[in-house]
């Protein structure tokens, strides 16, 4: 566990995501008080969530891909993130992408970047979600190939934060059927609970965007969404999470 304090021992932070929203939801309290830190902090999105709705015919892919780009500097605004990058792949597709070239992209990120610190998904994608599980894997390989020595961290979800909100995730939908897998609280790297007004300021952020966010804001209301998304949990990228659905599946040694 870390104090917002300890987010300075992060350094310059690069954080490789699916779609927008990922960042906010799963790093946006972090990002927040690290750049409050002065540190660095980059951000690159894979897809512009152009297939992210209920209603395509309201939000044709074309019309929200637009209107989600514009979100997204909203929200980096909000966070005082300043640099951030679309790798402008096809919204539920980046499976079928060529690694090798979206590796190869990434790798010219971290020359560029030189992070300490690299966020991203885990192999479950936290949702299941097939896009995020990609990200996943090409983060993972850039940063092998790149060597740059920065040290990689996946989001993860706890056993102690399941038993907390489980029954609001599943009444939700928000993951797909077998997820989330859950890691031990005490293997976390990273488990950060907000201060209030970096709380309050990562739901500006996700409330700017609005396509994905304003009616799940006001079905549970400000105070609880608040408080649903008040802690961020990242793992070392060599542990592997030991339980899948509150069954045990693995171990580190595994």
């Amino acid at each position: 566990m870390i104090t917002p304090d300890d987010v300075t021992g992060l350094g310059t932070i690069l954080g490789i995501w699916a779609h927008p929203d990922d960042e906010a939801y799963l790093s946006g309290g972090l990002m927040a008080l690290a750049r409050d830190n002065g540190q660095r902090v980059v951000c690159v999105t894979a897809t512009r969530g152009e297939r992210g709705t209920p209603d395509p015919v309201a939000w044709p892919p074309d019309r929200l891909a637009a209107e989600r780009t514009r979100e997204m500097a909203r929200c980096m605004t909000v966070l005082g993130v300043e640099e951030h990058h679309w790798l402008g792949y096809a919204d539920g597709e980046c499976a079928g992408s060529d690694a090798d070239a979206a590796v190869a992209r990434l790798c010219a990120v971290l020359d560029d970047v030189r992070p300490d610190t690299v966020l991203t998904f885990g192999p479950d994608g936290i949702t299941g979600h097939p896009d995020h599980r990609t990200v996943s894997a090409w983060a993972g390989a850039a940063v092998d190939r790149a060597g740059s020595g920065a040290r990689l961290l996946h989001a993860a979800i706890t056993d102690q934060r399941e038993a907390r909100w489980g029954a609001l995730t599943e009444q939700l939908g928000v993951y797909l059927p077998g997820y989330p897998v859950l890691t031990q609280a005490e293997q976390l790297a990273v488990g950060l609970v907000l201060p209030r007004d970096i709380a309050v300021r990562k739901v500006r952020a996700l409330a700017a965007q609005a396509t994905q966010t304003t009616g799940l804001i006001e079905t549970l209301g400000v105070d609880l969404y608040t408080a649903w998304v008040g802690a961020e949990e990242f793992v070392e990228a060599a542990r592997l999470p030991v339980f899948a659905s509150g069954t045990l599946v693995g171990s580190p040694a595994d």
